[in-house]
């Protein structure tokens, strides 16, 4: 925990980050840069290393990105107070606004303005989604150059696999993604305690025998939401796929269109994306589900700051961890490709959908003071157009 430049109060820092929860949009990269110009540039509250430290613990670790950097510089001068207070600051105006959203939703969403509303968004979030992923792609794994491509092919096998099994199953396999870590690590950065597989297998076996467990219907969503807090590496919209999976296709909480609108409110609504898990937690359980849904995703993300945040100086030179966490993100990332192919079928239901879709990408790529929460206004209004008028 460090002591330099310590020239603010936990009291300004808590302000902050409801001021950048309630105002914050744009997703995890467009939130840690505003944290990096307004603490680090601006305030000079946080030193460019502590912020450096923060983002690579944040991007080795599962969970939110935006959210996990959050908490880490709560803690560097303020410690565990600082890092839950901080990040309970950056998480709540999301999650009041998710909340109220979903009681709107579950008040109107049967009314034809409603549904009109939802039909234009749930086009947009499609190009949304492919855009992120092509970024996501071009920064996890390589960008689309045949000597990059060559540099890193098994991240390009396990990404392609990923994309398949997901789009072909419409499922996603938690334990593949671990077994690719795995398998990276091996032929990467071989650990010395690798010698003592007994571990891991335990490890894997004690997952596999809690996910049989029957907990009842909060029971099983907290136990859904921790897996996808502790175990989804990649920011933003990479847990997409993993939730699709759960909600959608094996538990049947929501149907296909109740899960694009549940995206769609994430990309309209202030701070992290992954805030849409309680906009999915209230449409199963009403306000106790939401609780449990965000508690369920910030908790492991929380914990996987808190804990190695003293000693990151020695696991982030660890080479090991890091091929492992590749390997992890290479698979992820790939679901998500495979994710948007699945999702994509279902919502792109006619030409002024796919034209919605293909125009939100475009505009995304080309317009660049165009922001995502912009463009779902557009495309709201837009569907109002086709759908009723």
């Amino acid at each position: 925990m460090s002591t330099e430049n310590q020239n603010y109060t936990l009291l300004d820092l808590v302000k902050y980050f409801l001021k950048l929860g309630t105002t914050g949009f744009g997703g995890p990269v467009a939130l840690v840069g505003y944290m990096h110009r307004d603490l680090v540039e601006n305030k000079k509250w946080i030193n460019d290393s502590d912020f450096k430290e923060g983002l690579a613990l944040s991007q080795l670790a599962p969970g939110p990105l935006a959210a996990q950097l959050g908490i880490y510089i709560g803690f560097v001068h303020f410690g565990i107070l600082g890092a839950t207070l901080s990040g309970l600051a950056f998480v709540i105006p999301s999650f009041i606004m998710v909340v109220l959203l979903g009681i709107a939703y579950q008040a109107y969403g049967g009314l034809p303005w409603m549904q009109a509303i939802f039909y234009g968004i749930s086009a947009a979030v499609i190009g949304i989604i492919v855009v992120s992923s092509y970024k996501l792609t071009i920064k996890s794994i390589s960008k689309f150059e045949i000597p990059a491509i060559k540099s890193n092919w098994l991240l390009w096998v396990f990404y392609i696999s990923a994309t398949i099994l997901t789009a072909v199953t419409q499922n996603e396999e938690l334990l593949l993604f671990v077994a690719l870590g795995f398998i990276y690590m091996l032929v990467k950065a071989p650990p010395k305690w690798i010698k003592r597989p007994k571990t891991a297998s335990f490890f894997l076996l004690t997952t596999v025998g809690f996910s049989t467990v029957d907990l009842g219907k909060l029971g099983d969503l907290a136990w859904f939401f921790i897996k996808a807090g502790a175990f989804v590496f990649g920011s933003g919209l990479a847990i997409v796929p993993f939730l699709h999976s759960g909600v959608v296709t094996e538990h049947h909480w929501l149907t296909e269109n109740q899960f694009v609108d549940a995206v769609a409110v994430a990309m309209i609504t202030p701070g992290p994306v992954v805030i849409t898990v309680g906009f999915i937690g209230y449409l199963v359980s009403g306000f106790t589900g939401a609780s449990i849904a965000a508690l369920g995703v910030f908790l492991p993300c929380y914990l996987f700051t808190v804990i190695p945040a003293p000693y990151f100086k020695k696991i982030s030179q660890n080479k090991s961890i890091k091929a492992f966490v590749d390997g992890i993100t290479a698979g992820v990332i790939g679901a998500l490709v495979g994710a948007v192919i699945v999702i994509a079928a279902r919502t792109i239901v006619d030409i002024p959908t796919a034209l919605i879709a293909i125009g939100t990408a475009l505009t995304l790529i080309y317009v660049k003071k165009l922001q995502e929460p912009h463009i779902i206004g557009i495309a709201a209004l837009l569907g109002v157009l086709l759908k009723l008028l």
